[in-house]
């Protein structure tokens, strides 16, 4: 069983940045893929970024040009830096982690383990 801990949500005014962090209890380092979701009440839950084993990366969607993914294998952390927010960024951001690949494209339905996750406000 893999656990997922994210931390650094908060309450930011608009145009700000912040960078999310999820520790994971497993080797990141290989056979695994770490990804990034995000959800507002109501609605679906949204993929935003995913990392390999490799480091090879794909994003969902328009974030890339503002959403950062990346890793540190020696804290097996996975960081989602998030730049000039905007209120829509608004949600629960979500940590996932499934092995040994990522797909191209992120689905809810194939990462297994979650973290509990961490709430973004920006106002």
């Amino acid at each position: 069983h893999v656990q997922l801990v994210e931390s650094g949500g908060g309450s930011v005014q608009a145009g700000g940045s912040l960078r999310l962090s999820c520790t994971a209890s497993v080797d990141i380092s290989s056979e695994w893929c770490l990804g990034w979701f995000r959800q507002v009440p109501g609605k679906e839950r949204e993929g935003l970024a995913s990392i390999g084993w490799d480091n090879k990366t794909t994003y969902e969607g328009t974030v890339e040009r503002r959403f950062t993914i990346s890793k540190d294998n020696a804290k097996n952390t996975v960081y989602l830096q998030m730049n000039s927010l905007k209120p829509e960024d608004t949600a629960m951001y979500y940590c996932a982690a499934r092995g040994p690949y990522c797909y191209t494209k992120l689905s809810v339905a194939d990462f297994t383990y979650w973290g509990q996750g961490t709430q973004v406000t920006v106002s």
